[in-house]
C-alpha cells in the first residue's frame, strides 16, 4: 500500500520516464509547464540560499564554510577559533573535524547572487530538468498507453495542518477516519506544500526537519511530487540548490550494503555524478524520505555511529539517522513521509515540524467527481449516490477511494450493467474487482467484451492466489512484498498480468532502480478485501488448517453463522484493529448479491434468509466484555455491510423521541447510538452515561461519543484501562470538550496517560477537572501538577473531592498550584484527608499564587485550630482575591474564628461566602465574625 505517484518517484530515482501508475493524482487549475531546458535558475540572495550558523543557530552573517562542509557566521567561526588560541586551521564546532575555512559567498547589497565553483551551476541544471521531465506526468487510473496526464493539471492542494489530530496512531487507518472525520481542531493551521519548510507568522524556530503524516493514499506522496516538481521547473523554493528525492522502498533493497551519503547521491542520480563533496558542500540541499511506513530499515537514534563526512562509508540506516539528526550535513533540510502508524520511529526531539495530511475536504471530494467527469448529470448523480452511504463518504476523503469509486460509478453508469449502485464497502470492492478484471480481459481478449459476471477459472485462480498473498500478508503486517513471496503463493507475475491484467491494476508492480521487483496493493482497503474473499472461499472449500490456524479453533466444518462469528471475535480482540475492515467485508460476502456477482469465486455456502438471519442475530447480541469500546463499534458496521438497517432506524428514532431515559438501549443498540453521536455535526451539549437506560457494558460502548460533546459525565462506573485509553484519545481530539467528570481505577498507568494528556495536548481545552473518589495516588498528583504548570493549561476548576491524599501527594499538587501558569479559580478538596502537614504545603502554594483563586473548598477535612492558622497567612496575602471559602466540618474552635477574623480584617475586600457549618461553633465564638460582617469595610455577604 502506498500514496499516489510512488512510481513516478521510483521512476525520478531509476531516470526513466515511462513507469506507469494506477492511483489516481488530485487535480488544480494551475497552468501547464514551460519548457524546462530553455529555463536557467535565478540568482538568489546567500539570506535565501543558506538557512543558519551552525554555530549560533542565527540566520549566517558573511557567510564562510569549513572544509569538511558545515557552514558558520565568519565572525563566529574566528571568535570561536581565538578562543581555541589556533588561527584558521583548527577544529570544526559542529563536527570535531580538524579543518580549514573556505572563502565565503560574496554578495553585493543590490543583486547578491550565488558564485558556485566552476561547473556545479551546469551539474544542478541537468538535474532539474532531468527530475522535471521525470515528474511532470503521472497516470490516471490504467497502465495502458496515452493515459498519462500532467501533474499540474489536475493537482490540487490536500488539506496540510501544522502538528496531529492526535487519534490513536495504532488504530486501524478507516478507523481513524471515521471517528475523527468531522473533529476540526482549533489550531489548525493550513499550510501548502510548497511552504512546507517555511516559518509560520508566530514561530520563531528555524524549519530543519518535517515529519508528514498521513493514512495511504492521502496524498503525502503527491504533494511530495508537487513541490519536487515545481523546483525542478524553477517556480517555487528557488532558495534551495539541490533536491534530492528517495523512496524507502528503494532503499529497503540496498539496506544492508555499504554506502557514502555521496555514493547514494551518485548512485541514484546519475546525472550528479560530477557533484564532489566541495561542490555539495556549497549548496543548500533538501532530502526527501518518501515513504517511512514501508521501510525495512533498522533505524536506532541512540546507538549508531556518527558519520560527519560525506564521503565516509556506512549503512544507509546510519547515514540516514546521522543526516536526521544534524551530524551529517547539517545544514540541509530533511522532509520525511509516513503513515501514522510508523512515524514514531523518528524521535519528537530530531523533528522541527510535525504535519498532517487530512486528504480531501467534503469540498474537494465534490470538485474531484466534477473534474472527472464532463458530463455535469452524472458527476451530479455520482454526488449524491455517495452522500446517502457514510461510509462510502467517509473513506472519499481518501483520493484513491474516490478513484475507486468514480471507476465502479462510471462503468455502472454509461454500460448496460447499471443495476443497483453500491451501497456498502463490500458492494462497491466487488464491483471494481469485477471493473478492472473485465477491464484487462477486453485489451488482452482483442476487444472482446464479456459480461463482468463471467469470471472464467483461469481468473478465479488468480485471484485466489492474490487472495492467499493479501490474507497472508496481512497477517504479518506486510504491505509490500517482493516475487519471492508471490512464488510462495504459486503466482506467476508474468502469466498473470497477460492473462487478465488484475495484477497491473490492483495489485501495483514496480520495478525501481536495482530492478528488483517491489509489489504492493494499491490500497490496504483492497488488500484486506481480497484476503477477504480467500478466507471466505477457504470456509466454503473446506480448507480446514487455513481456518483453524486463524480462527484457533476448527471452524471449518461449522455453519456459516458460527464461521463469521468466530472471525468476529478474532477481530474483536485485536488492539490495533488491523481485522476491522477484513471482517466487515467478510460478512459483506455472504449475502447472495455479493456471491453472485462475483460468479461463484467464493464458492457455496448456506446464505439462506434464516442462516443470514441468525448471524445477524448473533452481531447484535455479541457480547463485548473487556472488549476495547471502538473495537465495538465494528459489530455495527458489519450490520450494514449486511444490508441490516433495522438497528439504524431504531436509533434514530430513539434520536428523535423526547422521552430517551425509558428506552431500554441493547449493547448493539449502543454501538450504533455512539457512532451516530461521534459522526454527528452537532456537537452534544452534556453527555451523561448514567442517563441511558442500559447496561454496564452497553455504557461501555456509548464512551466514545466524549469525542463530540462540550461537557462528559463518566461516572456511571469507574472506568477500566480501555475506557480510560478512549477518553484520552477524546481530550487530545476533542477541542470543545470543556468539563470532564470521570471515575477512576486506583493506581492505572492508563489513567495517568489520560491526566498527562490534560497538559500535553495542544488541543485539550478542559476548563473543569473533576475527579471524585478515584484513589488518586501520588503519581496521579505529581500529573495533575504538571499540568497545572503548563503554560498551555486551559483548567479553572479542580474538584478532588473524596480522594485520600496523603502528605506527599499534597506536596506535589501544591508544586503545581503555585507555579505562576497555573490559572485555578475553583479548589475543591472534600473530604481529602488534609493533615496539618498538607495545610502547610498548601497554605504556602496559594499565598505564592494567590490572584486567581476564587473559591476554595476543605470542607470535611480535619483541619482542626493549627491547620486553619495556616490557611490564614494565604487569607492574609494582599493579592489573595478569594470569594468564597467553605470548611465545613473541620473540627474548627472559637480561636479559628479569631484567626479569621485577623485575616479578614487584614484583607476582607473580596471574601463574599464563608461557610464554617457543622463545626459545634457556639454563639459567642463566631461573635467576631458577625460583628465584621457588619462593618462597611467587610464584603461578606453570607455566613
Amino acid at each position: 500500500e502506498e500514496d499516489g505517484a510512488e512510481s513516478v518517484i521510483s521512476s525520478c530515482l531509476s531516470m526513466k520516464s515511462n513507469q506507469s501508475k494506477d492511483e489516481p493524482p488530485v487535480f488544480s487549475n494551475e497552468p501547464g509547464p514551460s519548457d524546462t531546458k530553455k529555463r536557467k535558475r535565478r540568482a538568489v540572495s546567500v539570506e535565501e540560499q543558506l538557512s543558519c550558523c551552525s554555530f549560533c543557530q542565527d540566520v549566517l552573517k558573511d557567510p564562510v564554510s569549513t572544509s569538511c562542509g558545515h557552514w558558520f557566521c565568519r565572525q563566529c567561526i574566528n571568535s570561536y577559533w581565538d578562543q581555541s588560541a589556533s588561527s584558521g586551521d583548527s577544529s570544526c564546532p559542529q563536527c570535531g573535524k580538524r579543518s580549514r575555512t573556505r572563502p565565503g559567498l560574496q554578495t553585493d547589497s543590490q543583486t547578491s547572487t550565488v558564485q558556485t565553483e566552476s561547473g556545479l551551476q551546469e551539474v544542478l541544471d541537468e538535474h532539474q530538468i532531468s527530475l522535471s521531465s521525470t515528474c511532470e506526468c503521472v497516470t490516471q487510473g490504467t497502465d495502458e498507453a496515452g493515459s498519462k496526464i500532467l501533474l499540474i493539471s489536475i493537482f490540487t492542494e490536500v488539506y496540510i495542518t501544522e502538528g496531529l489530530s492526535e487519534e490513536v496512531n495504532t488504530q486501524h487507518e478507516v478507523w481513524q477516519l471515521e471517528t475523527a472525520s468531522k473533529m476540526k481542531t482549533l489550531h489548525d493551521a493550513p499550510i501548502k506544500c510548497e511552504d512546507i519548510f517555511k516559518v509560520l507568522p508566530d514561530q520563531q524556530k528555524h524549519i530543519r526537519v518535517v515529519l508528514m503524516n498521513g493514512v495511504a493514499g492521502v496524498g503525502k506522496t503527491f504533494s511530495v511530487l508537487k513541490f519536487t516538481l515545481d523546483w525542478a521547473q524553477s517556480s517555487k523554493n528557488q532558495d534551495i540548490s539541490l533536491l534530492i528525492l528517495f523512496s524507502f522502498r528503494a532503499l529497503n533493497l540496498i539496506k544492508d550494503e555499504q554506502y557514502s551519503l555521496l555514493m547514494l547521491i551518485h548512485v541514484f542520480y546519475p546525472t550528479l555524478q560530477k557533484l564532489t563533496a566541495e561542490k555539495l558542500a556549497l549548496c543548500k540541499v533538501v532530502f526527501i524520505f518518501d515513504g517511512l511506513d514501508e521501510s525495512r530499515l533498522s533505524l536506532d537514534f541512540n546507538n549508531s555511529e556518527v558519520v560527519s563526512d560525506v564521503t565516509q562509508k556506512s549503512s544507509v540506516s546510519v547515514l540516514l539517522t546521522n543526516l536526521i539528526k544534524g551530524k551529517l550535513l547539517p545544514s540541509a533540510l530533511v522532509w520525511i513521509t509516513s503513515r501514522p502508524a510508523a512515524a514514531n520511529q523518528i524521535p519528537p526531539s530530531c523533528v522541527s515540524r510535525v504535519t498532517e495530511v487530512r486528504g480531501f475536504t467534503d469540498a474537494q471530494k465534490e470538485e474531484y467527481f466534477r473534474r472527472r467527469f464532463s458530463d455535469e448529470e452524472q458527476s451530479s448523480t455520482i454526488i449524491s449516490h455517495i452522500k446517502t452511504s457514510r461510509s462510502l463518504h467517509i473513506m472519499c476523503h481518501i483520493p484513491v477511494f474516490c478513484w475507486i469509486t468514480a471507476t465502479v460509478l462510471d462503468h455502472m453508469l454509461t454500460t448496460d450493467q447499471r443495476g443497483e449502485l453500491p451501497k456498502t464497502l463490500t458492494d462497491m470492492y466487488s464491483h471494481f474487482l469485477l471493473v478492472q478484471t473485465k477491464r484487462k480481459k477486453k485489451k488482452y481478449d482483442e476487444g472482446h467484451e464479456t459480461s463482468p459476471q463471467e469470471l472464467t477459472e483461469a481468473d478465479r485462480n488468480l485471484l485466489l492466489k492474490l487472495g492467499r498473498l493479501a490474507f497472508e500478508q496481512l497477517q504479518k503486517g506486510n504491505i509490500m512484498f517482493y516475487q519471492e513471496d508471490l512464488e510462495q503463493c504459486g503466482l506467476d507475475v508474468t502469466e498473470a498480468s497477460v492473462l487478465s491484467g488484475v495484477c497491473t491494476e490492483i495489485f501495483k508492480r514496480e520495478s525501481v532502480i536495482f530492478q528488483k521487483t517491489v509489489y504492493s496493493f494499491i490500497h490496504l482497503s483492497v488488500q484486506e478485501f481480497l484476503a477477504a474473499v480467500y478466507m471466505y472461499h477457504c470456509y466454503t472449500s473446506r480448507k480446514t488448517e487455513v481456518v483453524k490456524d486463524f480462527l484457533e479453533g476448527d471452524y471449518s466444518h461449522s455453519s456459516l453463522d458460527h464461521f463469521l462469528q468466530g472471525a468476529m471475535q478474532k477481530s474483536l480482540f485485536s488492539k490495533n484493529g488491523h481485522l476491522d475492515l477484513f471482517v466487515r467485508f467478510l460478512h459483506g460476502l455472504a449475502l447472495e448479491s455479493n456471491q453472485s456477482l462475483l460468479g461463484g469465486l467464493l464458492g457455496q455456502t448456506d446464505n439462506s434468509p434464516e442462516t443470514i438471519q441468525r448471524v445477524i442475530n448473533n452481531l447484535k447480541e455479541m457480547n463485548s466484555e473487556d472488549i476495547a469500546p471502538d473495537r465495538s463499534i465494528n459489530i455495527f458496521h458489519c450490520l450494514m455491510e449486511m444490508n441490516d438497517l433495522s438497528v439504524h432506524q431504531e436509533i434514530q428514532e430513539f434520536l428523535k423521541s423526547e422521552n430517551r431515559s425509558e428506552k431500554e438501549l441493547s449493547e448493539i443498540h449502543c454501538s450504533a447510538l455512539v457512532y451516530m453521536l461521534q459522526m454527528s455535526e452537532e456537537l452534544l451539549d452534556e453527555f451523561d452515561l448514567k442517563k441511558y437506560n442500559t447496561s454496564e457494558e452497553g455504557r461501555q460502548r456509548l464512551i466514545p461519543a466524549v469525542r463530540n460533546c462540550r461537557k462528559a459525565q463518566l461516572t456511571a462506573f469507574k472506568l477500566s484501562d480501555t475506557d480510560c485509553e478512549v477518553v484520552t484519545s477524546a481530550v487530545k481530539s476533542n477541542p470543545h470538550l470543556t468539563e470532564l467528570h470521570l471515575w477512576l481505577k486506583k493506581l492505572s498507568d492508563s489513567s495517568e496517560k489520560l491526566l498527562s494528556a490534560v497538559q500535553k495536548s495542544p488541543n485539550c481545552k478542559l476548563k473543569t477537572l473533576i475527579l471524585k473518589y478515584c484513589e488518586l495516588s501520588e503519581t496521579h498528583c505529581e500529573v495533575l501538577a504538571s499540568a497545572l504548570k503548563s503554560n498551555s493549561s486551559h483548567l479553572t476548576h479542580l474538584n478532588l473531592s473524596g480522594n485520600k491524599l496523603s502528605d506527599s501527594s499534597v506536596k506535589r499538587l501544591s508544586a503545581g498550584l503555585e507555579s505562576p501558569n497555573c490559572r485555578l479559580k475553583t479548589l475543591i478538596l472534600r473530604p481529602c484527608n488534609l493533615s496539618k502537614k498538607s495545610c502547610e504545603h498548601l497554605a504556602s502554594a496559594l499565598k505564592s499564587n494567590s490572584s486567581h483563586l476564587r473559591k476554595l473548598d476543605l470542607s470535611w477535612n480535619i483541619l482542626q485550630d493549627s491547620g486553619l492558622k495556616l490557611l490564614c497567612g494565604f487569607l492574609e496575602s494582599p493579592d489573595c482575591k478569594l470569594e468564597t471559602l467553605r470548611l465545613l466540618n473541620c473540627s474548627l474552635s472559637k480561636i479559628s474564628c479569631d484567626y479569621l477574623v485577623s485575616a479578614l480584617k487584614s484583607n476582607s475586600s473580596h471574601l463574599r461566602e464563608l461557610d464554617l457549618s457543622e463545626n459545634n461553633l457556639q454563639d459567642s465564638d463566631v461573635k467576631q465574625l458577625i460583628d465584621l460582617q457588619q462593618s462597611p469595610d467587610c464584603r461578606l455577604e453570607t455566613l
